[in-house]
């Protein structure tokens, strides 16, 4: 019975997303849904596209081992991630009228700086796709009770969510996100209410959590290198997600600059509020089912949830549980399959086959889907021991250090250069290749960090010193004529 629920659900989102895809005729279409999405779409595709599998399994998980302290990068740095975006970017951003944010590279610095820093966006998409692979994987194999492989719930899941991400493009994406939206956040708060009752009432679970001292956010009686490895980790979605195509198709996708800009801070917002649900719902598994959940703490703590959900919830809850399981996943996959296939052809492909006409165009965006779902695919099947959380995070640490800075000192600082945008992003990715590379540095100091430290070292000097030694010369060779005079 529970199958064919959620079969039914499946269906229906493929349907929706076809239906959607009808709006499709050209790239602008097909990329940012033709700029006509209104501030409650934005908000569902902004909302629904950051709560993937990464906060109802990975952060869960993180948080019941951790505590808060341990889920800084997702969910408050992704979500504060958002809200800087509407505050700070999405004016700017919007103004340009863009297809993709390496468009925005192109016509601040030059095309070497939009090939280099959409080569680290895309790169830096196979980790959270990957993630959201393999949560799909992780939910067949449960929902057929092993019946069906991890690998091949992957295949079937990629299947699906690339199917109407084909065809639809961003109007696919948007509507099934709206859908998605209510199902996640409705299926969240009934599981919350009956997992409450199950343990007791929500006061018992509230306060075995502080008990414990997972409420705790803080470090406490902490030395500097722990304070600095928790900054660090703080950054990493906060600022390293706003140098994303994802987060700039939504932004873009907007029919107005007071809809870019009020998504964004309304979809992170709800975000983070929303994030509590799951570590709520995990707290209570631990005191519904204290000797699994010890059991699964050592073997694979994502797993405690939907254990909780499938043996002490009714089918109902169980059918809201994992359509609002499926739906989180499959928003954010859509989303990360459509993002770096919109930036390939764009920022890539165009500038090797320049002259493109937009058929050519819209048909080549269609194709990279298809050819980055393979990939991330292959990718989540080699990368099956890795948990959900820690790949999301890794991934946002490449745009950090490579793209975070040319895009705010492109926006905020007249003085930034070409060569000091190339400065950043060399001397970005490299220090953080070094401290990654070295045994013992990346222990010592940040790695994320020092390769932000680095790409600012790297703007400033790049765009200052050829300046200043242009300006020298030019002092020298009017003294010198006037000498001459």
């Amino acid at each position: 019975m529970l199958m064919t629920f959620i079969a039914v659900y499946l269906l229906v989102s493929i349907g929706i997303g076809l239906y959607a895809a009808r709006r499709v005729h050209n790239t602008a279409d097909y990329a940012v849904a033709g700029r006509n999405l209104p501030l409650y779409v934005v908000v569902a595709t902004t909302f629904a596209t950051w709560f993937g599998s990464e906060l109802v399994l990975g952060v869960s998980a993180e948080f019941v081992k951790e505590g808060l302290g341990g889920v800084v990068e997702d969910p408050f740095g992704a979500g504060f991630c958002l809200i800087l975006v509407g505050l700070f970017f999405a004016y700017k951003l919007y103004k340009k009228n863009l297809i993709t944010i390496g468009d925005y590279y192109r016509l601040r610095y030059g095309k070497t700086v939009e090939v280099l820093c959409s080569i680290i966006i895309i790169f830096s998409y196979l980790g959270w796709v990957a993630a959201q692979v393999a949560a799909l994987g992780l939910v067949f194999n449960m929902l057929t009770d092993g019946a069906m492989s991890v690998t091949s719930g992957m295949i079937l899941g990629t299947l699906i969510v690339m199917i109407y991400t084909l065809f639809g493009g961003m109007w696919s994406v948007a509507m099934t996100d709206l859908v998605q939206m209510v199902v996640i956040c409705g299926g969240l708060i009934v599981i919350a209410w009956f997992a409450a009752d199950l343990a007791g009432g929500s006061d018992k679970v509230i306060g075995y959590a502080v008990t414990e001292g997972k409420m705790q956010f803080l470090p406490q009686n902490a030395d500097g290198k722990t304070w600095l490895f928790f900054f660090a980790a703080a950054i990493t979605m906060m600022l390293g997600s706003i140098p994303q195509q994802d987060v700039f198709q939504r932004v873009m996708s907007s029919k107005n600059e007071k809809v870019a800009c009020l998504g964004p801070i309304i979809g992170g917002a709800l975000y983070i509020a929303f994030a509590f649900i799951p570590m709520f719902v995990v707290t209570a598994a631990v005191l519904i089912m204290p000797e699994a959940s010890e059991a699964l703490m050592g073997d694979d703590p994502q797993k405690i949830l939907p254990r909780l959900v499938m043996e002490h919830m009714p089918l109902a809850v169980q059918i809201a549980f994992f359509g609002a399981l499926l739906s989180a996943i499959m928003s954010t996959a859509s989303a990360t399959m459509l993002a770096p296939s919109t930036a390939f052809v764009e920022n890539i492909l165009r500038n090797i086959k320049p002259g493109m006409s937009d058929a050519a165009t819209l048909k080549a965006m269609r194709l990279a889907v298809v050819g980055f779902t393979v990939c991330v695919l292959v990718y989540a099947i080699t990368m099956q021991d890795s948990s959900i959380y820690e790949m999301v995070s890794g991934a946002y640490q490449v745009p950090l250090v490579g793209a975070f800075v040319p895009l705010v000192f492109g926006l905020y600082w007249k003085r930034a250069t070409t060569q000091g945008a190339l400065a950043a992003v060399v001397l970005g990715i490299g220090t953080w290749l070094i401290f990654w590379a070295v045994p013992g540095w990346a222990d010592a100091f940040p790695q994320q960090l020092a390769g932000l430290i680095g790409a600012l070292i790297g703007m400033v000097f790049g765009s200052l010193l050829p300046q200043w030694m242009a300006n020298t010369q030019g002092q020298v060779k009017h003294y010198q004529g006037s000498q001459l005079d």
